[in-house]
């Protein structure tokens, strides 16, 4: 079984474009109830609710992304961004970790997790 892993900034840039995505669907559902003057009102604002979710994630990502540590990738020479302990490169998908311990393990997202003690 295969798993596709992405950059974490990748991943959270693609939830806010599916938010967008859910708000045009929610709001275009809502033209099919121009009868019921309630339900389009009320589609056509949980769709406006999506897109703002959507604004903020954006936000929220691009302020993240400005702490960032950015590095060049080892395999394709590109600058990229990491964002905690381990992150893959946004360009060519290699491992990248600036721990010195983990460096030669196998990618393992768990690695940006907090330990329970």
């Amino acid at each position: 079984m295969s798993i596709k892993y992405s950059s974490k900034i990748n991943k959270i840039r693609s939830f806010a474009l599916a938010l967008i995505f859910v708000g045009f669907i929610v709001m275009y559902i809502g033209i099919f109830f121009r009868g019921n003057l309630w339900i389009m009102t009320l589609t056509m604002l949980l769709g406006v609710l999506f897109m703002i979710a959507s604004t903020v994630v954006y936000f929220w990502i691009g302020m993240l992304s400005t702490k960032t540590i950015q590095v060049v990738c080892p395999s394709c020479g590109k600058q990229t961004k990491v964002l905690g302990r381990v992150d893959l490169c946004m360009f060519c998908n290699e491992a990248l970790t600036l721990d010195k311990s983990l460096e030669g393990k196998e990618f393992d997202e768990s690695y940006n997790r907090k330990k329970k003690s």
